[in-house]
């Protein structure tokens, strides 16, 4: 039986820029590392590797993202840009407690709505899709009318 999901990955080119992102949309930074060794090539296929990963954690502290950027072997394939119905990872949805608000302080960071706007789904939730530096794909919902996990 699953336990939990500990993190989803993410591969970046620029893990400062990453990290600054995640950090204004309010994830705090646990912990960054270099991965190497003959271990950790085991685990993912590669050979010989060397990775910078950082540790994002949720203002919850149940999520958690795992940034790397790869030092070797270099990235091979590039799904940035792809649109929302290609196969694979999507994206990653934050529920947020200010959609305007948050959309705002990520403004600076040089976000992009996916849509020309945002949504209402049936006067519960307020969506959108963007794209963060790199092109990272993310949800963003906001929940209305005390709907909230807290049943306010």
């Amino acid at each position: 039986m699953t336990l939990r999901m500990d993190n989803v990955g993410i591969v970046v080119a620029d893990l400062d820029a990453a990290i600054t992102f995640f950090a204004a949309l309010g994830l705090e930074l646990e912990g960054r590392a270099t991965v190497d060794g003959a271990w950790a090539g085991q685990v993912t296929g590669l050979g010989h590797q060397q990775v910078e990963i950082a540790t994002l954690r949720t203002p919850d502290g149940h999520g958690r993202l795992e940034l790397s950027r790869f030092v070797e072997p270099d990235v091979v394939a590039d799904h940035r840009r792809a649109p929302v119905n290609a196969l694979g990872y999507l994206r990653v949805m934050f529920a947020v407690d200010d959609l305007d608000a948050t959309l705002a302080r990520l403004d600076a960071h040089g976000v992009e709505l996916v849509s020309t706007e945002v949504v209402t789904y049936e006067d519960v939730y307020r969506l959108c899709y963007v794209r963060g530096p790199e092109g990272i794909l993310l949800g963003l919902a906001q929940e209305l009318h005390g709907t909230g996990a807290d049943g306010s």
